[in-house]
């Protein structure tokens, strides 16, 4: 059977949209009859025009009785473009095999029911798992209200992100940090504090990735802080992808207004019992925006808060060979575990080498 070949090819296709599509999801599509591709397509960025309708257009008449493989349920419900459903129904699709149903309640199998209803065969779940863990932000935006959460720690062998002084440039080498540009570019946007933001004066911006990814959209660049202790001058706001900043009604006017006056867009959040940016109202707040990919580079502060709120979705953790020693800065901030049994755990997904260091994928239990 082909379908799963053709899936897979869709599934790669959908792969090359991730952080460029938001707030719809990257869906990828493969229109082929006896083996042969008619036409292919991924969500184009931005979030249009759809996968299916550009694969159709590539394939023009030949795509009447062909086979359509799309990694997610195509739309049955009028947006900012029409059904793709019914796209596929005018086409004179002979079958439809779709490897994830759409949980959006404005689809929610009724795009398979309409293909149906127009005597379209449809087949199910061929790579269901692997089309679930691409779409893993989209789906997590639909179910919970708020985007997919990546972690990101760079440590020495003894759980280091600097030294005593503060120094970490660089605990990994150049492969590591070649991949961390790689998976900023799979996410739409970026998350840091406002420590890192003054410690750092990062960019946080996708480099190094060819001419072809340099002309795409970059993802967000989005700093937590309560009073916006952000310097107005910062690298963040001195040109680039847009920046947001999560912060307190207590947040002081004047700072607002400089920040405002710098392209700053500023999102008022929920403070929690103890007096810090209320995460799942700060998450919840993204969510709203569209976001589905979060990638979080904070400090050790914002990182044991993420973990102990239960927000992480997956921990990327590269090491080095390093070691620095208890005077070093940790990796993650107090976490108020007490019995063994609270502390949060997670599972290993894979493992990479990356030139002398290590990659350590983990996800959420």
């Amino acid at each position: 059977m082909t379908d799963p070949r053709f899936i897979a090819h869709a599934l790669a296709l959908a792969a090359r949209g991730l952080g460029r599509t938001w707030p719809n999801p990257a869906v990828g599509c493969v229109i082929e009859r006896d083996g042969i591709v008619l036409g292919r397509a991924r969500t184009a960025d931005g979030g249009r025009p759809h996968a299916e309708p550009q694969a159709l257009a590539q394939a023009g008449a030949a795509a009447r009785g062909a086979t359509a493989h799309v990694t997610l349920e195509p739309c049955a419900h009028h947006g900012g473009t029409p059904p793709c459903a019914d796209a596929l129904i005018a086409a004179g699709l002979a079958r439809v095999v779709v490897a994830l149903r759409d949980p959006d309640p404005r689809v929610d199998g009724g795009g398979i029911a309409r293909l149906r209803a127009a005597g379209v065969e449809v087949v199910e779940g061929v790579m269901a798992d692997a089309a679930a863990r691409l779409q893993q932000g989209f789906l997590t935006l639909v179910r919970h209200g708020r985007p997919m959460v990546t972690l990101k720690l760079a440590q020495t062998l003894d759980g280091r992100i600097a030294t005593a002084s503060g120094e970490s440039q660089w605990i990994t080498g150049p492969a590591a940090r070649a991949h961390v540009h790689a998976e900023r570019a799979c996410h739409d946007a970026i998350l840091i504090g406002a420590g890192t933001a003054r410690a750092d004066d990062p960019r946080l911006t996708v480099r190094g990735m060819g001419a072809a990814h340099a002309r795409g959209p970059q993802p967000l660049r989005i700093v937590i802080s309560r009073h916006l202790r952000l310097p107005v001058e910062a690298a963040l706001t001195s040109g680039g992808p847009p920046v947001w900043m999560l912060h307190s009604d207590s947040a002081p006017q004047l700072q607002r207004d400089a920040l405002m006056a710098k392209g700053v867009t500023l999102i008022p959040c929920a403070i929690d019992a103890v007096g810090q940016i209320d995460l799942v109202d700060a998450l919840a707040q993204l969510g709203q925006r569209g976001l589905t990919r979060i990638y979080c580079e904070g400090g050790g502060t914002l990182a044991a808060s993420l973990l102990s709120a239960g927000l992480v979705d997956r921990l990327d953790c590269y090491t080095a060979g390093l070691l620095i020693g208890a005077e070093g800065t940790p990796a993650l901030g107090a976490m108020g575990v007490g019995p063994l049994a609270e502390a949060p755990r997670l599972h290993l997904r894979d493992v990479l080498r990356l030139g002398p260091d290590v990659l350590h994928r983990w996800e959420r239990a």
